[in-house]
Parts: structure tokens; sequence; C-alpha cells
């Protein structure tokens, strides 16, 4: 390689198939790295380094693989074991600077954790050439998608469920702290009938233990990797059984069950287990917003909304309102979820363009996919430590809403009929007075017999 100075910075020539290209001395890449670093200028995101891990994992199994096979030697596969666990340890990151925004194969990804490999391996004195050595056995078109499912694998089994199954062990600690405390219902936005503050936390638990299922019966289809298939599917210039070997290192490789897409031809062309496991993202994402809802909605005041929940104050709220605090934990949940909307739809579309033997939308819908996994484990973690943890439901709050409630009126129903209780609840509203004066009032019952009927604590 020549070395050639331009200004301050320093250059070193590499070549590929289309000619010679000035790559920056100080880094490892090669020329099609350069290539499209120069020729995809748009909107700056990176390939996310959960693709560029994955990459790792998979280079280093097939190379074991290649070495198993005989088709490369035992010094080379342990130059690019080498060199795949100093990526995996973040050693590398800046290496990787490529953009989401490039071909829709990933190929320059591929091309890049390639390059990369191999110049870490000459640093160490072995000769390894990107194609013919790190990328044996294997093309873009079998390594993207499979790097793509080994990290959605991984988010989800590493950061997703992990996280949320803290936070649902937060709620279900506020349920077993408040196992007998009573509280008004609300439907439609308007008074209900009552349940235990348990119940309701209950199911805010189950909001978030629901969709874990449905993420973990996701992972059956994402475990599945399109490796062996090569360029259209068919296997070409890669060993018989090259696919489940890989398969096996890397079950080794990462701790997770890996296994080869039965059908190649679908493997390279689909991504429905993407949009399946991206669905159950989405799922928790919409639970996750409902729940932020009925939180800041029952935090709601200090004075002038519903107030039955004091969450933590973390942050001052206004810039203009002194002593002002805002739900800030609620909000940012919303948002996450918003963004995993959107990201779903764009995963959907994506995976709806696997024209012929390829889909083409494979780094978008990367990105799109470990962001949402990135951002409800986060948001998850943030809800928990700095809101969940911190409620205390307001007794007193809860009390006076609870017997000022004209909706314990149904448990009269089975003892003076429907619309002898919704007369006596319009009388209340009208009168403003309590529900119980209301039913004197009008003589449907003695006190000592309404007493008895309207015991919220035998409602729930």
């Amino acid at each position: 390689m020549n070395h050639a100075q331009s200004g301050t910075t320093s250059y070193r020539i590499e070549h590929d198939t289309m000619g010679e290209v000035r790559v920056p001395a100080d880094h490892h890449w090669g020329a099609q790295t350069q290539r499209s670093k120069e020729n995809f200028k748009i909107g700056g995101q990176r390939q996310p380094k959960e693709i560029i891990y994955a990459f790792s994992c998979l280079k280093d199994a097939c190379a074991r693989a290649n070495a198993s096979f005989g088709k490369i030697t035992a010094s080379q596969a342990e130059a690019i074991t080498q060199a795949c666990e100093e990526i995996r340890a973040g050693k590398w990151d800046e290496e990787f600077p490529l953009v989401v925004w490039q071909t829709g194969s990933g190929t320059q990804t591929n091309m890049n954790v390639n390059e990369v490999i191999a110049h870490l391996a000459a640093d160490h004195g072995v000769t390894l050439h990107p194609n013919d050595h790190v990328n044996r056995s294997q093309s873009s078109n079998d390594t993207f998608p499979s790097a793509l499912h080994i990290a959605a694998v991984l988010a989800v089994t590493n950061q997703v469920l992990p996280a949320a199954r803290k936070l649902a062990d937060a709620f279900a600690a506020l349920e077993q702290k408040y196992p007998d405390l009573i509280r008004i219902g609300r439907t439609h936005l308007q008074d209900a009938t009552p349940l235990r503050f348990a119940q309701e936390v209950s199911g805010w638990r189950e909001l978030i233990e629901a969709p874990c299922r449905m993420l973990e019966l996701s992972l059956t289809e994402l475990r599945k990797l399109a490796i062996g298939g090569t360029a259209v599917g068919t296997g070409l210039n890669a060993p018989d059984g090259f696919d489940q070997k890989v398969c096996e290192e890397l079950t080794r490789l990462t701790g997770v069950e890996f296994a080869p897409d039965g059908n190649k031809f679908h493997a390279l062309t689909s991504k429905d287990a993407l949009v399946f496991a991206h669905g159950a993202l989405k799922a928790l994402a919409c639970n996750l917003m409902k729940i932020a809802n009925d939180i800041r909605w029952e935090a709601s005041g200090p004075r002038c909304g519903i107030g039955e929940l004091h969450i933590p104050e973390n942050e001052p709220g206004s810039s203009i309102m002194p002593g002002k605090v805002n739900p800030t934990q609620c909000e940012a949940v919303t948002m996450v979820a918003v963004q995993v909307m959107g990201n779903d739809t764009a995963i959907t579309v994506a995976a709806s363009q696997g024209n012929f033997q390829l889909n083409v939308f494979l780094p978008v819908s990367a990105y799109n996919f470990l962001l949402s996994a990135r951002l409800v484990a986060d948001a998850m973690e943030s809800f928990r430590i700095h809101c969940v943890e911190g409620i205390v439901p307001d007794e007193e709050r809860m009390a006076h809403n609870l017997h000022n409630s004209l909706m314990l009126v149904t448990c009269l129903t089975p003892r003076i009929g429907y619309e002898k209780a919704a007369q006596c609840a319009k009388k209340a509203l009208h009168d403003g007075t309590t529900l119980k004066e209301a039913v004197l009032a009008l003589g449907y019952l003695n006190e000592a017999a309404y007493d008895e009927a309207v015991q919220p604590e035998k409602m729930v």
C-alpha cells in the first residue's frame, strides 16, 4: 500500500475491482468502505453498533466453520476471531463510519466489516483478503439478514426483556404494598364502580408481561438465519453443512440458540419474522403509552386534577411558573411509544419490498428495529427508576372520591331496580347531595338498609 499526504491528513492507496482509492492512513477500512463513505453522505445516521457487533459474531462463526471445512487455514481463522473479539469489545467503533442510507442489501457494511477485519489481521502479521478469506462461503445477501436477526434477537433478549421484567416487578411490589386500598374506577373518563388499587396496578403489570410473552414467541422465527444461502438462496460457493456449523458456533459465542432457515429463498427475500417481532415491540409500546397516560392523569394536580397518586418530583417543570412539577417520565415514555409506532410503519413497508430473490430495504429495517428496542428498553428503565418505584397513592383523596362517587349506586340495582337507581344518582347530581341523601329522600331504602347495601369493599 502506498502512502500520501494531503494537507494535514495522511492517506494510503487501497484498491478494489474498480481501481484505486485514497483511504485515511489512520483507519483500518478499505476501498469499498471509502467509496460508500464518499457516495452516501445522507443523514448521518450510522449503522447501529448492534449490527456491527452481530457481524463480528457472524464473521467469527463463519471463520471457524470455514476452517473446519478446510476453506481457510487455522491461523487465518484465528486472526479473524481475534479481530472480531476486539470489535465486540468496542475497541474499533470508529472504524465503521457508514450510514444507514446506502445500498439496500447492506453490501457496503458487510465489506466494511470484512475490510476492517483484514486490516486488523495484517497488524498482527496475518495476510487476509476481505473477500477471499473473511467473506469466504458468504454473500452480503445472506450475511446482512443474518446479522439483522442476530442483532434483533440479542436486543430483545438482553435489553428489552430484562428491562420489562424489572418494570413488571416494580408494579408487583406496588400491588403488594397496598393490597386493600380501594379507589373509584373510571371508564369513558367518567366515574365507574370501585376496584382495589392493587387490581388496577395488576392490570399495568400484565400490560408489560403480556407483550413480553409475544416477544418471546417471536424469537422462534428470528433465531432462523439466512446464512448459507449466499447470493440468491442456492448456497453457491458454500460447503454443504456450512449453515448448520455457523449456527452452532454462533450459539456457542452468544449463548443464544440460532438455527439455519430451512428455506433460504424465503430467508433472503422475506422480513416477516422481523415484522412479527416488531409488532410485539409495538404492542409493548402501546401498553406503555396507556400506563403512562393512566399514571399522569391520576397524578394530575396537585390541587385541581384527580390527584390520587403522588409521583416523584424530579426537576422543575416550568421556566415561568415557580413550583410547577410535571410528569416528565410519563411524557418521555409516550414520546418513545410514538416513535416505535412510526418505526413499525417503516418496517412494515420495507418488508413488503422483497422483490425477486432479495429484500433491498435491510439497513432501514435494522435501524428502525434496533432503535425501537433500545428506546423501549431505556424508557422502561428510566420510567421504573424515576417514576414507578416512587409512586405513592393519596389514600385520603382516594377515599373522598370513592365515597363521593355516584356510581356506588350500581350495587343498589339488585334491590331497587335499574331505573330507580338511576333516579337516585341523577337526583344526587342535580341537588348536589350525596347518593345516600338522595336515596333516603326518595324513600327507596332506610339508612340501615343503605349502609348494609353500599359497602365498597364488597364491590371489588
